[in-house]
């Protein structure tokens, strides 16, 4: 399933500007996250986009781009992959 957001806040930046426009595919089972991928998670009751910087015992560690404006796993610690609702696809960074 197809997933399409648009980007909100500084978090991301340079990488992906406030108003540009995402797709992501969403994440399954089958789905393999790696250190790189930039995903949609859930947490909190909000959707947030970060980029997984580590994987360990199917725990993700996510941080923004822009380390000043960014609320990521600095702040609320390692997740599990179940939280990831998709992964990008276009633009594609990694």
């Amino acid at each position: 399933m197809i997933v399409i957001r648009r980007i909100v806040g500084n978090s991301m930046l340079p990488t992906l500007r406030p108003g540009s426009i995402v797709v992501g595919w969403r994440a399954s089972a089958w789905s393999k996250l790696k250190v790189g991928d930039v995903v949609i998670i859930e947490h909190g009751g909000l959707e947030k986009i970060k980029r997984i910087s580590q994987i360990k015992d199917q725990q993700i560690f996510l941080l923004g781009d822009n380390p000043s404006e960014s609320k990521d796993s600095r702040d609320f610690g390692w997740l599990s992959e179940d939280a990831v609702r998709a992964i990008l696809i276009w633009p594609r960074y990694t």
